[in-house]
Parts: structure tokens; C-alpha cells; sequence
């Protein structure tokens, strides 16, 4: 086993010879948009995005189901034919799945992947001095929850779904290419949740500017409304002891940075000499900061 419970990582990875690791994980949720393609297709994006953080390549996915007995097998059948297509589309087959019976329906999938294990991406490695990418942009939370609301316009629902729907694969290729030191998905724990897992494994600290940050259209309109999932609170409340903030950081914005992310991007500390040939490879990706001295603590600065 190369990596367990022992440190908290995007997957579990155990090696099987001298050059192949199995990478092995799980993810499911209920659903964040009305169409139940989309959903599918989501929520496969963000469980397959562990197998990329680890700088690895997806095998197969077993589909997991939750689903009541009451909404039909159409609704059904679109969320996993959205799943489906997604893992197709990274390469993979869905090879079975389990379902049971529940109120609210959620999907996802139990992912499995291959790595060179001298290839491996650990959250853990960035380097003082070392640039910070982040290869999608921020608020699918606020937008999501501003859709269960009704608050949302139809383009800005439409960007943050295509945005979600893309899978990390060309990010993780870059990050082998430019030979990154550290990377990790933005997903549940929100940007700053992520990231001091990152700067803590790294016993190293990580700085972001505010004025760098890439935001989905609307996002900020709907964080402005009080579109806040709960899970907002929740990191803020776990992870705000590691996270400092210039007075210039308004609430508004503080609090769009503890919010959730569903599928988002990748972050990545790469060698400054190397942030070119990163973006080269995965034009997507923005400078948003640096890594720092400090064991675990987060900067956010305008």
C-alpha cells in the first residue's frame, strides 16, 4: 500500500509491480441540476477527478445508486447513460454497480485507475517558492445552490454545467508533463479546505490573490443573494483556524472561498521555471498565488 489512511490523500494507490499502482476511489452525492444526464455525467466527472489528482488514468468505475421507488426508470436511465458516457469519454468502461432504495436519489461512482508509481501526485511536496494553477474556475456551489433556489439565469447555469462536466484529464497530464510537485481537486472542501490539506502535508504554506482568482459568470451575483450551501459553514468552522485574510477581503468573498466546489480543477504547485510549459498543456489554468514558508497556513490577500 503507497498510500492509505496514514495521510489524507485524493486516493488510495497500492502498487502491484515495479511499474503499476492500482489507484482506487469513491465519490457520490445527490443531485445539483435539474437534468438527470447532466447529473450523471457530474457527479462521474468529479468521482474520476480523484484518479487524476493522483496523476493517474482511468480503468473502470462501478456504478452506486440510491434511488426511490417513485420517480421512474426514464430519470434512471438518463443519469446513467450521463455517467457512462463520461467515463467512456476518460477512457474507462462501467464494469456493474449496486443500487438501493431511498428517498432522495444519488449516484456516483467507485472509480478504479492505473499509475506508474514513480509517476505518483501526492497532495504533499509543493516547495517554498513553488506557483500555484488552478485549471477550472470557482462557484459552482453558489450557483448550484442558487438553482435549487430559483434564483439562477439559464447561461450561467449552462457554463457552470459544462464546466463541471470537464473532466481533469488534460490538467493531470500537464501537471506530468511540467513535472508538478503537488497537486490536488478542488471538490467538497472548497479552495481553502483543499488547499491547507495541501500546505499541511507539505509543511509548507500557500498564499492566493484575491484579483487572480478565475470565478464562473454569476457566481458572485448569487453569493451576493446569500446562495450558500451548508457545507459552507462546515469548512469554514474546520478550516478557519489555518486561514488568515487581509482586512482589504471582504465577508462576501471570504465566504465564497470556504463554499463547497462540485468537480472542480485541479491545483497545482509547480516549479516557477515550469508554470509556462503547464499552461502550455492546459491553457485553462491561472497563476492564483504561491507556496510560502508555514506548516499548514493559508494567506488569502487582495
Amino acid at each position: 500500500m503507497l498510500v492509505g489512511l496514514s495521510q489524507a490523500d485524493d486516493a488510495a494507490v497500492y502498487q502491484i509491480n515495479e511499474t503499476q499502482a492500482i489507484i482506487t476511489t469513491t465519490d457520490f452525492f445527490p443531485p445539483v441540476v435539474d437534468d438527470p444526464y447532466d447529473f450523471g455525467a457530474i457527479a462521474a466527472a468529479n468521482a474520476m477527478s480523484d484518479i487524476y489528482a493522483m496523476g493517474g488514468e482511468v480503468l473502470f468505475a462501478i456504478n452506486l445508486v440510491a434511488y426511490p421507488d417513485n420517480l421512474g426508470m426514464a430519470v434512471l436511465q438518463e443519469i446513467l447513460r450521463g455517467g457512462a458516457e463520461k467515463v467512456a469519454e476518460a477512457g474507462g468502461v462501467i464494469a456493474g454497480g449496486h443500487s438501493v432504495n431511498d428517498k432522495e436519489p444519488k449516484y456516483g461512482l467507485a472509480v478504479t485507475g492505473l499509475v506508474d508509481p514513480a509517476r505518483i501526485k501526492r497532495k504533499g511536496g509543493a516547495q517554498v517558492g513553488d506557483a500555484l494553477l488552478l485549471t477550472k474556475p470557482l462557484g459552482t456551489g453558489v450557483i448550484t445552490t442558487a438553482l435549487k433556489r430559483g434564483l439562477t439565469d439559464e447561461a450561467h447555469v449552462a457554463t457552470a454545467v459544462a464546466s463541471m462536466k470537464t473532466l481533469n484529464n488534460v490538467a493531470a497530464a500537464a501537471a506530468q508533463t511540467a513535472q508538478a510537485h503537488s497537486l490536488t481537486d478542488i471538490t467538497g472542501f472548497g479552495l481553502l479546505g483543499h488547499a491547507h490539506e495541501m500546505a499541511c502535508l507539505g509543511r509548507v504554506g500557500l498564499r492566493f490573490y484575491l484579483n487572480r482568482l478565475p470565478w464562473l459568470p454569476g457566481a458572485q451575483k448569487y453569493g451576493a443573494a446569500g446562495a450558500f450551501p451548508g457545507g459552507m459553514a462546515n469548512n469554514l468552522n474546520f478550516f478557519g483556524k489555518w486561514v488568515t485574510f487581509s482586512q482589504s477581503v471582504s465577508q462576501l468573498w471570504q465566504d465564497m472561498l470556504w463554499t463547497p466546489e462540485t468537480s472542480g480543477g485541479l491545483l497545482v504547485a509547480v516549479a516557477p521555471e515550469m508554470v509556462e510549459v503547464y499552461q502550455a498543456a492546459c491553457p485553462t489554468a491561472v497563476v492564483i498565488g504561491e507556496v510560502i514558508e508555514g506548516n499548514g497556513i493559508i494567506q488569502v490577500t487582495e
